[in-house]
């Protein structure tokens, strides 16, 4: 999964802006940024991430036979 085009696509889908999503999230937007350039969230990030903009977030281990 590409994090950051997860996340592109569900701002486009709610017409917000990342500097608003990082305002939502309580981060500056430059540090929102560095974040989404390194792709570099924890899944509690993730999961905050989701719910402001209406998702859900569910990480999930398959065992691959």
């Amino acid at each position: 999964m590409d994090v950051k085009k997860e996340i592109r696509i569900m701002l486009a889908d709610n017409g917000i802006s990342q500097a608003e999503l990082a305002r939502r999230l309580g981060q500056t937007p430059a540090n929102f940024n560095n974040k989404m350039q390194k792709a570099n969230f924890r899944i509690s990030e993730l999961q905050e991430i989701a719910q402001k903009l209406g998702y859900e977030y569910d990480a999930v281990f398959k065992k691959i036979k």
